[in-house]
């Protein structure tokens, strides 16, 4: 693995420079009515991906370890795997947005492509490698039917 550092705290560290942004950055704050409703459904959507996704992992008895893919055992192809490659980072990534519709601040949506691009540069496309390594023709077959993201 290219990065050592697990994708909940990657995606704490973007919710912190978002809150941060919001402080600071207060002329690109907005209003709308609602918005804290629309944040918390994200937030609920993004908590049952990711509960849904890591409940898979434990079912099959293959490693939940982001930072340890080649300890994989099984490659996981059924549930919410049906529909994303990565439900886990999809999860984190709900959860940002989540967070900048809370914070009601155009710039703190900015971090969120950032995130994208950081995760996937640094922990999807080493993790898929190692996949293919594990797993060849299974794994190339999987990637072509099913997104990377949504």
């Amino acid at each position: 693995m290219k990065l050592l550092i697990p994708p909940p705290i990657q995606a704490l560290l973007s919710a912190i420079m978002m809150c941060l942004i919001s402080r600071y950055f207060t002329h690109a704050n907005f209003s709308l009515n609602g918005i804290n409703i629309f944040a918390l459904i994200f937030l609920i959507i993004a908590a049952i991906i990711i509960i849904l996704s890591m409940y898979k992992f434990k079912k099959i008895k293959t490693t939940i370890s982001p930072l340890r893919p080649n300890k994989t055992s099984s490659l996981v192809k059924s549930g919410i795997y049906e529909y994303t490659r990565n439900p886990m980072y999809l999860g984190l990534l709900l959860m940002l947005f989540s967070i900048a519709l809370f914070l009601k601040n155009f710039i703190s949506f900015l971090i969120i492509p950032l995130f994208i691009l950081f995760i996937t540069k640094n922990q999807i496309l080493p993790e898929e490698e190692a996949l293919e390594n594990i797993f060849g023709e299974e794994y190339k077959n999987y990637k072509n039917k099913v997104r990377r993201w949504i």
